[in-house]
């Protein structure tokens, strides 16, 4: 039996240290990579308002061309062209006399800050984006934290 005892095999397999340094070094990599992909799906989200709005100034500048003028404000419920539809954002268009103005506003819990706003001369604007921008308002679309374009 002594024998046995002083000849004992070392078993294979990791330590619990390395088990714990190997948990470490994942947990570091996820606190680094979870905040980077949630920006990237935010802003995948952010160019679904930003398509729609283009392409609902692109019908309004349609009915421009065949009309020779902008909807009337009688027919503001719909602004003169069907409002896209969107699981992350919801569309309004505000009717003057001069022109419009389309807004995309968040309606799902990742979008809720943000808000787009586009015009009859193309002016682009963000009326907030959270804390992705310092600036309250600005006069462009903001595609990434701290990007304006």
């Amino acid at each position: 039996m002594n024998d046995r005892c002083l000849h004992r095999r070392h078993a294979a397999g990791f330590t619990l240290i390395e088990l714990m340094i190997v948990v470490a070094i994942i947990a570091i990599l996820a606190a680094i990579a979870m905040p980077i992909y949630s920006n990237y799906v935010t802003r995948s989200k952010l160019t679904d308002a930003q398509n729609g709005l283009s392409a609902t100034r692109v019908l309004m500048e349609q009915y421009y061309q065949d009309n020779r003028q902008y909807p009337s404000t009688s027919n503001s419920a719909n602004c003169g062209a069907s409002m896209p539809t969107s699981q992350y954002f919801s569309y309004t268009c505000a009717l003057t006399s001069a022109g419009y103005t389309i807004t995309a506003s968040g309606s799902s819990p990742s979008t809720i800050n943000f808000q787009f706003t586009i015009n009859q001369a193309n002016a682009r604007g963000t009326s907030y984006a959270g804390s992705w921008y310092t600036t309250p308002t600005t006069t462009c679309w903001v595609t990434a934290p701290g990007v304006c374009q």
